[in-house]
């Protein structure tokens, strides 16, 4: 790992100020953007400063980053363009601090994905993604509105054919 970025949203903690004393580059939004405009500024960061590789953490200690490592593997041998982190498969997701709420509706929607996309996923929106820069140059998230830039909606097609490999 070459770099890490982080991407403060308006939160109240400190969290921008001691990343700063730790050398983190960090872009502080003044208002709230929401999870995709937080993602857009990170995603646009990482390639201004010619990531090939972008891996994103959400950190709310849901998502062990001791992956970080592979995932990029799998996309820096050619073998992936996309890699997506599960707290589905672990532990549990409940176990790792999901409310049951979140989970239920996760599940739906999940449920529901796989059937309209044909795929078979443990969890689309899952916040440990890592992309090729060759994926960020060409799909269309720098066009979708910044309150859906979630990974369903990141591409007009479903993202990848497990028969694309």
């Amino acid at each position: 790992m070459d770099k890490v970025i982080l991407t403060d949203d308006a939160s109240r903690d400190n969290t921008a100020e001691i990343a700063k004393k730790l050398g983190i580059t960090t872009h502080v939004h003044l208002e709230n953007k929401g999870y995709g405009g937080n993602q857009k500024t990170c995603y646009r960061s990482a390639l201004d400063q010619g990531a090939d590789i972008v891996i994103m953490l959400h950190p709310d200690y849901q998502y062990t980053p001791k992956l970080i490592g592979p995932m990029a593997y799998l996309i820096s041998t050619g073998l992936y363009d996309i890699v997506m982190g599960s707290r589905i498969l672990p532990k549990g997701a409940v176990a790792g601090g999901m409310p049951v709420y979140k989970y239920i509706a996760n599940r739906f929607l999940t449920f529901a994905e796989n059937i309209l996309l044909g795929q078979k996923l443990s969890e689309y929106h899952s916040g440990f993604r890592a992309f090729s820069r060759k994926v960020l140059e060409t799909s269309p998230w720098k066009r979708t509105p910044t309150i859906s830039c979630s990974t369903t909606r990141f591409w007009p097609r479903p993202p990848f054919s497990l028969q694309d490999r």
